[in-house]
């Protein structure tokens, strides 16, 4: 599954009028069920939430005070997440008549008392904000809400944003769907919010919730992914009159990059790397030749003496923000598919109760899964999509990995004959493409399931220059 956990607000969303109904109990418990988890985050003071909603426990964790406390139920352990308002605050909205509750990081207070507080803030120079919730008012530190909050809560619990689905209704909520790959404002929702969410339910309140849950439990969202241009990959840019972006969606089906040495292949993944890294996708690149031990924003695994530990890259790819380069220079070249399978098995594991690593980069793709290469019975499912395939033989890669290629991008002189080649492989008629050779900086792009043309682009280049081959091998196998 790609959605790991579900992040919901609670007035107005879970709740509707402070109340959770039993039909809505009894889908959360289907979300847990799942072997998904459940994060709540609300403006709510914490002793205040718990006298309303005695089901906590559901919850692996709790964002309250819009951010500024972070509860763990399981634990009954709380952990302020900024520091306690200031007294001389509190003593001047005191002074000017302003009626207000405090919290241990929020002040509280409703409209349309905000501008005898802006007023204070002023007076005092103090660095705070305030957050408007449906004719709530709350004063809380500079850069604190429930965005930050909930990136507390996943880094505690070791989830990637990437794998979180945020629901909300009102203005606080702006930066809870901000801070989720996919957000979804409940019908009865503030129209600004609805304007910025990736879906927005038919009902209302917890029946939008419960409508929500419905669709990711049967479906993981799928049918939306085409919405989630912000999370997307640049591939290039289309060298025809429309001058379109070409992009890929987030690690549903894989991509092979195939085209002759020096052909500008390793450039094409430079230039996903680099994006992959800015938007924090998790990956993992395995490298036979030791092309990637320097790549900037990566764990490297192995060296040309040292074989690389797979329980140190497991490790390494339990926390959401490290990626791995896995180099396999000191293996034999006749002991590496075996290896990469033994690998590659793992990383599915991890996976299946992660949903990471996002990528998995293999270079030379040709080597360590050729034609005779049998993936165990634990892979040979979707798994095998969110992997990106480099190679100059595409035509000599197993069946099982291509068949899960969503895209293929060629380099180089020979690309006509390696989209040919991959064709052939998948049982697919040639594309028809630009005969034109192409320049350097120029590729190849073609989607099987949706045409039965290549487009030519100008690829995406990456900001950091990265040098590969800068010594020769003498395992290195030349074709």
């Amino acid at each position: 599954m790609r959605y790991l956990l579900l992040a919901t607000d609670y007035d107005g969303t879970l709740a509707k009028h402070g109340q959770v109904s039993s039909g809505t109990l009894a889908t959360l418990d289907r979300v847990l069920a799942s072997g998904r988890k459940l994060i709540l985050v609300t403006g709510r003071h914490l002793p205040d939430l718990k006298n309303v909603f005695p089901h906590l426990d559901r919850f692996a964790r709790v964002v309250a005070e819009n951010g500024g406390l972070l509860y763990d139920p399981a634990n009954n352990e709380e952990l302020p997440l900024s520091e306690p308002p200031p007294e001389s605050l509190l003593t001047l909205l005191r002074e000017r008549g302003v009626p207000f509750e405090v919290g241990r990081s929020v002040i509280a207070t409703w409209e349309p008392h905000q501008t005898v507080v802006v007023d204070a803030l002023r007076d005092l120079r103090l660095d705070s904000h305030i957050i408007f919730n449906k004719g709530a008012v709350m004063v809380l530190p500079s850069g604190v809400n429930k965005g930050s909050g909930l990136m507390a809560a996943l880094k505690s619990l070791e989830v990637s944003p990437h794998n979180v689905v945020g629901t909300g209704d009102a203005e606080n909520d702006h930066a809870l769907l901000a801070s989720c790959e996919f957000g979804v404002a409940v019908a009865n929702a503030v129209p600004a919010l609805k304007e910025r969410a990736d879906l927005v339910t038919v009902a209302e309140n917890g029946r939008g919730v419960e409508e929500l849950i419905d669709q990711l439990l049967e479906t993981d969202l799928v049918s939306y992914d085409s919405r989630l241009l912000r999370h997307s990959i640049s591939l290039g840019t289309a060298l025809d009159s429309n001058a379109e972006q070409i992009r890929i969606g987030p690690c549903r089906n894989s991509l092979l990059i195939a085209g002759a040495s020096a052909s500008g292949k390793s450039t094409v993944a430079a230039g996903i790397l680099e994006q992959l890294t800015e938007k924090r996708y998790q990956f993992c690149v395995v490298d036979p030749e030791g092309d990637y031990e320097n790549l900037a924003g990566a764990l490297s695994f192995g060296t040309a003496q040292e074989r690389p530990d797979p329980n140190a890259v497991l490790n390494a790819l339990r926390m959401p923000e490290n990626n791995v380069v896995v180099n396999l220079l000191s293996i034999p070249m006749s002991d590496r598919p075996g290896y990469f399978s033994q690998l590659l098995t793992r990383l599915i594991e991890l996976r299946a109760q992660t949903a990471r690593p996002h990528w998995i980069i293999i270079d030379e793709a040709h080597h360590l899964m050729p034609k005779s290469w049998s993936p165990a019975a634990s892979t040979l499912s979707p798994a095998l999509g969110g992997m990106i395939l480099i190679t100059v033989h595409p035509e000599q890669i197993s069946a099982a990995p291509l068949e899960a290629v969503g895209g293929i991008i060629t380099t180089g002189k020979s690309a006509l004959d390696a989209l040919s080649g991959f064709a052939t492989a998948i049982a697919a008629e040639t594309p028809s493409a630009s005969k034109t050779p192409l320049q350097p900086g120029e590729a190849l792009i073609w989607f099987p399931s949706t045409s039965s043309r290549a487009t030519l682009v100008k690829t995406v280049q990456a900001r950091a220059e990265r040098k590969l081959h800068r010594r020769r091998k003498t395992s290195k196998t030349i074709c």
